[in-house]
């Protein structure tokens, strides 16, 4: 019905990469931890077709991680909970290195 398409095309107008998954019954909470990890490290969009063919067991343990990481997010946005070091610094940005 098109969703993957549409979010294709979503992220393409944002000039945001996004990486498809066809997901399988082959797929581990492993396989999906390192899926999360190259996606938060790149800034990336996830499409995942087929969602529904990974074991109930395995999304459970993908629920429980993204959880984790949105109730991160969630805290870390509370500038007074951050960590010192960065309670000046703008959310999502890395100090850039000075030349010279």
């Amino acid at each position: 019905t098109g969703k993957t398409e549409t979010t294709k095309d979503l992220a393409r107008a944002l000039a945001l990469p996004c990486y498809v998954y066809n997901c399988s019954d082959q797929m581990s909470y492993l396989t999906m931890a390192d899926i999360f990890r190259g996606l938060s490290q790149t800034g990336s969009w996830g499409c995942f077709d087929e969602f529904n063919r990974i074991p109930i067991e395995v999304l459970s343990v993908v629920a429980t991680q993204v959880k984790t990481v949105q109730d991160a997010i969630v805290l870390n946005a509370v500038i007074a909970n951050r960590d010192p070091e960065y309670q000046d610094k703008p959310p999502g940005k890395e100090e850039e290195e000075e030349e010279g």
